[in-house]
């Protein structure tokens, strides 16, 4: 076995990755939905500037997200250690988790926002957490390829 592979790490290439997931899709939702499309802020049982101050903090959250990740993607990398096939699956997991999260948590339990202020919200909230369901069952069938990998390079 070569060096490279005896010293992967693949718990922490899948969480570095994972920064970087949860950072990405926070910011095409802040982006796209906030900014252009302008449906919602993050919270909108306030004012407008309350609404835009959240979407700040949120515009922060996800920035500090993705250079943290980034920054540890870059550490495993210098170091030997990344496992770009588990990585790959953190920022997949990433994606299709945040987007759940803020569909049933966000929108529907806390009530902070919702996708559009629309009579008929059903097609939107189907879109939304199908769109991250999607994602999500992406980066287990990732993880699930990566450890049959990882498997198999352990039996030679």
């Amino acid at each position: 076995m070569n060096y490279e592979r005896e010293s992967a790490d693949p718990k922490r290439s899948m969480w570095a990755a994972a920064l970087v997931g949860v950072g990405v899709m926070a910011g095409v939702d802040e982006i796209i939905f906030h900014q252009v499309l302008s449906w919602h802020h993050f919270y909108d049982g306030s004012t407008t500037e309350i609404g835009l101050l959240s979407d700040g903090l949120l515009h922060a959250a996800e920035l500090i997200s993705i250079v943290a990740g980034f920054f540890m993607l870059l550490d495993l990398k210098r170091s030997r250690t990344l496992v770009k096939a588990r990585a790959w699956a953190g920022f997949f997991l990433a994606l299709g988790g945040f987007q759940l999260f803020d569909g049933f948590i966000d929108h529907k339990v806390l009530r902070l926002h919702q996708i559009r202020y629309v009579n008929n919200l059903l097609p939107y909230d189907i879109a939304w957490n199908l769109g991250g369901l999607i994602l999500l069952l992406i980066g287990f069938y990732l993880l699930r390829r990566a450890k049959n990998m990882e498997s198999k390079e352990v039996a030679f």
